[in-house]
């Protein structure tokens, strides 16, 4: 498995969401092993923080926190602009773009004169007004607005910054930027391409495009013959761009990260797949109904099995707390997730697999 198998892999998701959990591996890792199976990690970390000249990704807010091939920059201008505007983003950090924004100007010259930093180094080095959640709201506008970008991950996962012409490379700054209107229509356009069958709402949620500016970009494309309006019973009115591919059938497996593509959008998991999925990690445990970080298991065309997992560095081993097939799991299930659950072990270079409770070394 190379960087070329990966990159092609990101660009047609069109970006790999960022979550700081890692009780089995950080979300951004799983996508890629999901769909290539065990590939070095350190691939994706040298496309997405390394040197400038081997990067192939940038971090932006797309779906959620994500990273995003480079090519797509352009793509993300126009919400960038309307964070500088203060048109965009939470109310805290609009205000950086209105009557605090001389603050937020203070801090983009300390990086542009010093260097890169963290929030933490802002919280470390001043009080006052300067105090920690000033600082990180202040940077995160200055991130939402494209002034400056991520330029590496610290231990712990700790976003460090640095001007946005320091760490993307020039040829990618030069790209023509399109009116919004085209990178709408591009970016819904990306999303039919990757989903397949999806609603109107799952196509804009993508990369989270209002209603109007998804709306918008929706009729546009059916005008234009690439998204065709199909039914399928019991959907809203749905959408298949006119590039889908078909296969007659569906073959391989997978372990998928809560925070995937084809799962992240919980009621079209359960009206693709018949399989209701809730993330229980913000749930106390005792009303936990399958487990803290559970994996959907993939099979063929249908979500057989859920499997609560946790990757216990210190012992080497991948503890799975629970496995919970759904009641109508065809006979191979445990067969094809015992070898899953070995291959992802041996991606994570953990020794073993281990059943809570049944390890007493």
């Amino acid at each position: 498995m190379d960087a070329g198998h990966l990159g092609r892999t990101v660009a047609r998701l069109g970006l790999h969401q960022i979550d700081s959990v890692n009780v089995v591996a950080r979300a951004h890792y799983l996508p890629a092993f999901s769909r290539l199976g065990p590939y070095d990690r350190a691939l994706l970390d040298r496309a997405a923080w390394g040197p400038r000249r081997e990067r192939r990704l940038f971090e932006y807010w797309a779906h959620e926190a994500s990273l995003l091939p480079l090519a797509m920059h352009p793509l993300f201008r126009w919400r960038m602009a309307r964070a500088d505007r203060g048109e965009a983003g939470y109310g805290s950090l609009r205000l950086f773009a209105t009557e605090r924004r001389a603050e937020a100007t203070a801090l983009l010259d300390r990086i542009r004169a010093d260097g890169p930093l963290a929030a933490s180094d802002v919280e470390g080095g001043r009080t006052g007004w300067w105090a920690w959640s000033d600082a990180k709201r202040a940077l995160e506008w200055l991130f939402y607005a494209g002034h400056i970008t991520t330029l590496t991950r610290r231990r712990g996962f700790e976003r460090v910054y640095d001007l946005t012409e320091r760490v993307i490379l020039p040829a990618i700054l030069a790209l023509p930027t399109p009116a919004e209107r085209d990178a709408h229509i591009a970016l819904i356009d990306h999303a039919a391409r990757a989903l397949g069958v999806a609603t109107a709402g799952e196509l804009r949620d993508y990369f989270r495009l209002s209603p109007a500016d998804g709306g918008a970009a929706i009729a546009a494309l059916v005008e234009e013959g690439v998204l065709r309006p199909v039914a399928v019973p019991g959907w809203p009115v749905a959408y298949l761009h006119c590039d889908a591919r078909r296969p007659r059938r569906i073959e391989g497996r997978a372990l998928l990260a809560p925070f995937d593509p084809l799962i992240w959008e919980r009621d079209r998991t359960e009206r693709l797949f018949g399989f209701h999925y809730r993330i229980e990690i913000y749930t106390p445990a005792a009303k936990r109904v399958h487990g803290y970080y559970v994996l959907p298991f993939l099979l063929g065309e249908r979500l057989v099995a859920r499997v609560d997992l946790k990757a216990d560095r210190q012992a080497s081993r991948l503890l799975v707390h629970a496995i919970h097939p759904e009641p109508d799991a065809p006979p191979e299930t445990a067969t094809e997730l015992a070898a899953e659950l070995a291959e992802m072990a041996r991606w994570l270079e953990l020794d073993r697999v281990v059943m809570a409770g049944a390890d007493r070394t």
